[in-house]
């Protein structure tokens, strides 16, 4: 029944990387370190879930974080630099868009619906890459902040 749950996680990595960029314009030679907890309530969860959540971040490259009372989590390299495609790869790795029900071979029009949702899933994961690709991190803050200043209040 898992398979039909909305995965949230490059939304949960985008919106964590999105308030690290932000966090990042205070110092950017220095850019403070945001802790677990203020992520978690950044996001609305627990601590616990933010670190299971940053760890394919800096695995791959994204974020640098260091552990102990002090440490936290911070941008490895400048917001202009990360692409929103980075971002996605890394939080949702190389699990696909959507799943197929295997094929039934019980007509023709069904019999080879595996191998054409492959296809089109792999298509359609392109497109989105291209369209996440041509993104920054810093874009994408820019963007968010000017929603802010039209949204009605």
């Amino acid at each position: 029944m898992n398979e039909h749950v909305l995965d949230i996680r490059f939304s949960s990595a985008l919106k964590a990387m999105l308030y690290l960029a932000a966090t990042a314009e205070q110092d950017p030679a220095d850019p403070p370190t945001s802790s677990s907890a203020q992520l978690a309530d950044i996001l609305a969860t627990n601590p616990s879930l933010v670190r299971k959540l940053l760890v394919p971040l800096v695995h791959g490259g994204l974020v640098e974080s260091t552990k102990g009372r002090t440490g936290g989590a911070r941008l490895a390299r400048p917001a202009h630099e990360i692409t929103l495609a980075e971002i996605y790869r890394c939080s949702v790795g190389d699990k696909p868009l959507w799943a197929c029900r295997p094929d039934t071979a019980s007509c023709e029009a069904t019999a080879n619906t595996e191998e054409f949702f492959s296809r089109l899933n792999a298509d359609t994961e392109q497109a989105v890459l291209g369209v996440l690709g041509g993104r920054t991190l810093a874009d994408s803050l820019a963007e968010v902040r000017a929603l802010g200043e039209t949204a009605p209040r």
